[in-house]
């Protein structure tokens, strides 16, 4: 009967022990942190560099996205002949026969 008494004072003492030094390790750690945060307070914000778009460029942007959107359910060859029309006669009619092959 003494056998498991011995084995739970003896894991008793592992988890003193690791919890001690765990509390050691943490007191070594907050002076780090502390230094870590009064530096990072010093440090001034970056600023975030707006886009300003012009009308055009903005317009632009809506139609590539409206192609790369109707591109995306299409099959490759009738993506080859969206990309084709596109280089061919403008971005408009590429989208109109990507909208075609979308309504198949």
């Amino acid at each position: 009967m003494s056998k498991p008494k011995a084995s739970i004072a003896r894991e008793i003492r592992l988890i003193r022990r690791s919890l001690s030094s765990i509390a050691r390790s943490l007191t070594r750690l907050a002076p780090a942190l502390q230094a870590a945060e009064s530096s990072s307070r010093n440090v001034p914000e970056r600023r975030v560099r707006r886009l300003v778009l012009s009308a055009e460029r903005r317009a632009a942007l809506k139609l590539q996205g409206r192609y790369m959107g109707h591109l995306r359910s299409l099959r490759p060859r009738q993506k080859a002949r969206v990309k084709s029309v596109r280089a061919a006669e403008g971005i408009h009619a590429a989208i109109a026969l990507a909208r075609k092959f979308a309504a198949e």
